[in-house]
């Protein structure tokens, strides 16, 4: 089948009856259209929430549902809960036509107080825990609404909000709540969608419904006004965010960012001096189970697939852990929500390289992400910014209130206009049971004398005889009098937007009031823990072979004649440094990799191969090495003809995967890289091309590029030129290649001889003299 053939979208002609005229549509439009409305049936229908109630559907219907079986929570005299099985039923026949595995998933994620700040379910029985581990069926569980979700349900009766047909047209759904106050922000979302995400984080009440009022006082409220009354995101189970004040701001400002989190932990002081260290609260979404298998899979590494044994990160990472950590152990409990106890080697040991250790190598330090991305108030999933949510949520609670207002007013009109009825009937009584008992019709009757509505004269007609007592007179002229009030009060929100803004005010600071906590997250803005490995300073050799072993050996004094390597194998150099240094490898596509000198492996064996140490990108391979200070400069160069000057630290990265450095086209190659001496007077830099052309420049006339790059142009190579060698040299240069009969030969050059090839930058050089063949410079 192609992408031509065609869909009928009617269905067939009869027999011999025209075909022509149907509608049709190619495959590839078919798809497209079919996988649009797949995808917009995910964003909107499962995983991402409403801006006004910050609901999914599914639970937007299970909250609904549950409103509907009268399982709200009043108190004392709330409804009992009931098995979570019937909800779920109830859901499912009325609502949601899915599987009753994801409606209970959802039901169960709203009664978990460590997934939701504020729990919209209140939940009897095994609803699973933050340690991973499941809830029980919903057979075996109960539930009922908690009272915060009146925030979201009690006014959703009063004309607040646009109902919808269910999937089979048997009865309604809200297509939203009558949210009081902004959920999606205190409660947060997580969700996969289609070519979307989004991950919203909670937030405190208080400070939401603070900035909420400040907000809609003062539209043009300065961000920072804004981000003082909410500085950040609250999780359910507290810990500590460390991420800069003005990265929270931007990742607020921009909808997107990453957080950085912490646990939080005290020190207690056993007997003898001894000590342990309890955490007592995790990072959002980090659990005691995910910590436990950090520390073991640190202290007990398994052989990576792969590889024959255990890296050399992996056993140095074993010995710092094990260096300062004794044992850990969890004491978690149902007073102790979490409680992991880390017992160090010793009392000796300081506090502070216990603490970094862990942070730095396990999950008790780690990253949150933060995108706002939701369904907004023109049915457009968007990523929006913390005034956005703030301020679209305003104009929907403003225009819920107007509603409501409208709403309860016509209630209040109708019965005042209702009890204006009863108490002329009241003034008339004699005359109007007169009408009743006399008239065939009584309605009409009534009508016409005392001009009534409808409306009144169904309600005369309706009234009992104890109702027409003179006390039920007093009570409709006290009651008429209430609601005349109630009726100017509502009349006057609805005429004057001011009344209207303090009216929403203050149900928002009532709210707060009501249902508002004390922060459980510290905000306090710290650096990522670091561990340094101390590291002894001596001298030590980089030995390296051609196929890329490389081993660290003690002391300089290395004779490289007596070296030996694995069959087939040669020596590639050897690098005196310091164990401080690192060892950089240059890809043979310009890559930088860097391994510190100080974890190569030593002995008198053959090493390490180096691509246990680093992660080379595939179709690429070690093209040269070279070990030596941070601070050391060096040339870089392609068979291309550029170049550049750096310092062996610019090269130096902290991933395995190394950074892109030297930048090469088609088939450019990086040459050696060329140590810069540090010798006194001007510098030069001699480059040779593989014809046998020289030049010599002032090194001055390149220019230092720390972050790589493809550097300046060195030669001017012909078309099937390529440089071969560079060097860096103060007073003289040898050029080594080949006479006569392909004997070994060197050229050494200094003086006149030198200064005949000393010429400007891109510049093509002269033909070295003496030698048929050249090979490189030193």
């Amino acid at each position: 089948m192609t992408t031509q053939e065609t869909f009928d979208f009617d269905p067939p002609a009869s027999a011999g009856g025209p075909q022509d005229d149907r509608p049709s549509l190619t495959l590839g439009d078919y798809a497209q259209q079919a996988y649009l409305e797949y995808a917009l049936s995910v964003v909107k229908g499962r995983a991402l929430p409403l801006f006004s109630d910050g609901q999914k559907p599914v639970q937007r219907r299970i909250l609904y549902a549950m409103q509907r079986m009268g399982l709200s929570y009043t108190g004392a005299n709330g409804a009992k809960p009931v098995k979570s099985a019937r909800v779920v039923g109830d859901v499912l026949g009325r609502f949601h036509p899915h599987g009753d595995q994801a409606a209970y998933d959802a039901l169960v994620r709203m009664a978990q107080n460590f997934s939701q700040r504020y729990p919209l379910i209140d939940g009897q029985g095994n609803f699973g825990s933050r340690d991973g581990d499941g809830a029980a069926a919903m057979r075996y569980t109960e539930a009922r609404l908690a009272p915060i979700a009146s925030l979201l349900l009690n006014e959703i009766d009063e004309g607040t909000v646009d109902f919808q047909s269910n999937y089979d047209g048997s009865t309604e759904e809200p297509r939203q709540l009558a949210a009081r106050l902004p959920f999606v922000l205190l409660n947060g979302a997580s969700g996969i969608a289609v070519g979307m995400a989004t991950e919203i984080p909670s937030h405190n009440l208080r400070e939401v419904a603070a900035a909420a009022v400040a907000l809609l006082k003062d539209e043009n409220l300065s961000d920072e006004a804004l981000f003082e009354l909410l500085p950040g995101p609250d999780y359910p189970g507290g810990g500590q965010l460390i991420s800069a004040a003005e990265d929270i701001r931007a990742a607020y400002r921009g909808g997107r960012g990453s957080l950085k989190l912490r646990a939080r932990w005290k020190i207690e002081e056993l007997a003898r001096g001894q000590w342990q260290l309890v955490v007592t609260e995790l990072p959002h979404g980090v659990s005691s189970q995910r910590v436990l298998e950090d520390i073991e899979e640190i202290t007990n590494p398994k052989v990576k697939t792969g590889k024959k044994a255990l890296s050399a990160e992996q056993i140095q990472l074993k010995g710092v852990v094990l260096a300062v950590l004794d044992g850990v152990r969890d004491e978690s409990s149902k007073d102790a929500p979490v409680r992991l106890v880390f017992e160090p080697k010793s009392r000796s040991i300081e506090q502070q390289d216990l603490i970094n250790t862990l942070l730095a190598h396990t999950s008790l330090e780690t990253s949150s992400p933060l995108n706002l991305t939701m369904v907004g108030a023109d049915g457009r999933p968007t990523q929006k910014n913390l005034r956005e949510i703030l301020r679209e949520w305003l104009d929907f609670r403003l225009d819920t209130v107007t509603r409501r207002t409208r709403h309860r007013l016509e209630r209040v009109l109708d019965r005042i206009h209702v009890l204006e009825g009863r108490q002329l009937v009241l003034l008339n009584i004699d005359e109007v049971i007169r009408i009743i008992r006399e008239s065939d019709e009584p309605k009409p009757a009534l009508i016409e004398r005392f001009a009534l509505s409808e409306r009144q004269a169904d309600d005369i007609l309706d009234i009992r005889l104890r109702q027409l007592a003179r006390l039920e007179a007093i009570k409709i002229e006290q009651e008429l009098s209430a609601l005349r009030e109630d009726a100017a009060k509502l009349q006057d929100i609805l005429g004057s937007p001011a009344t209207l803004r303090r009216t929403v005010v203050k149900e928002i600071e009532a709210d707060a009031k009501q249902f508002g906590d004390e922060r459980r997250t510290l905000i306090q803005e710290d650096k990522r823990a670091v561990v340094e490995v101390r590291v002894v300073d001596e001298p030590v050799t980089v030995v390296v072979s051609l196929k890329g072993w490389v081993r660290a050996l003690k002391g300089h004094e290395i004779d490289p004649a007596a070296l030996s390597f694995k069959s087939g194998d040669a020596l590639y150099g050897v690098f005196p440094c310091r164990s401080v240094d690192p060892l950089v490898v240059l890809g043979s596509n310009g890559r930088a990799y860097s391994v510190p000198v100080a974890s190569l492996p030593g002995g008198r064996g053959d090493g390490q191969p180096i691509t246990a140490l680093i992660d080379l990108e595939r179709s690429t391979q070690a093209a040269h090495y070279l070990a030596a200070a941070a601070n050391q400069r060096i040339v870089l160069a392609g068979t291309g003809g550029f170049g550049l000057i750096a310092e062996v630290g610019d090269l130096v990265g902290r991933n395995k995967a190394g950074k892109g450095f030297l930048s090469l086209e088609g088939e450019e190659r990086p040459l050696p890289p060329a140590l810069i001496p540090n010798a006194p007077g001007a510098l030069h830099l001699a480059c040779l091309s593989l014809q046998g052309r020289l030049l010599s420049f002032a090194l001055d006339e390149l220019k230092h590029q720390p972050k790589g790059g493809r550097g300046l142009t060195l030669m001017d190579l012909e078309p099937k030129d390529a440089l071969l060698s560079v060097a860096a040299y103060a007073q003289q240069l040898l050029v080594q290649g080949s006479g006569r009969a392909g004997k070994p030969k060197e050229e050494l050059l200094k003086g006149a001889a030198l200064a005949a090839y000393a010429a400007k930058r891109a510049r093509k050089g002269k033909p070295v003299e003496g030698l048929l063949k050249v090979l490189r410079l030193l």
